[in-house]
Formats: structure tokens, C-alpha cells, sequence
């Protein structure tokens, strides 16, 4: 039990005297501060929507036909 104790409590205590991070100061000097993007304009999400309707299927087989290896 004694040995567990360690095991835990070494890794608490070396993590307790590691030094800490310096704070993070923001300033006006940064250079992704001044930025010569455009502001983003709203466009409706169904904008470019055009309707269409099902159709029946067209025969294939002269299309296949069309795109398959010539022979010979």
C-alpha cells in the first residue's frame, strides 16, 4: 500500500514545483491584429437551389455502348 502511496504522490509533488507558464499578455502590435480581409456577407443557404423533378430512366444500353472499348 506504501509503494502505491509513492507512486501517486511522487508525480503530484514534482508537478507542484515545475514552473509556471507566463501569462499571456494580448497587445496592439501583433501582427494578426491588422488583418486586409473582407467581412463575410450573409448569403442564403438555399440560394442556388433549382427544382427538379424525378424522371423516368433513359435506355442505357446505346450510352454503354457509346463509352465502352472499341474492339479490333
Amino acid at each position: 500500500m506504501k509503494r502505491l502511496f509513492l507512486v501517486v504522490a511522487l508525480p503530484l509533488l514534482a508537478s507542484g514545483c515545475a514552473s509556471t507558464l507566463p501569462e499571456v499578455v494580448a497587445s496592439n502590435d501583433n501582427p494578426d491584429a491588422v488583418s486586409s480581409v473582407s467581412p463575410v456577407r450573409y448569403r442564403s443557404p438555399i440560394g442556388g437551389y433549382t427544382h427538379r423533378m424525378p424522371v423516368d430512366p433513359k435506355p442505357w444500353r446505346s450510352l454503354n455502348d457509346a463509352q465502352a472499348p472499341k474492339k479490333g
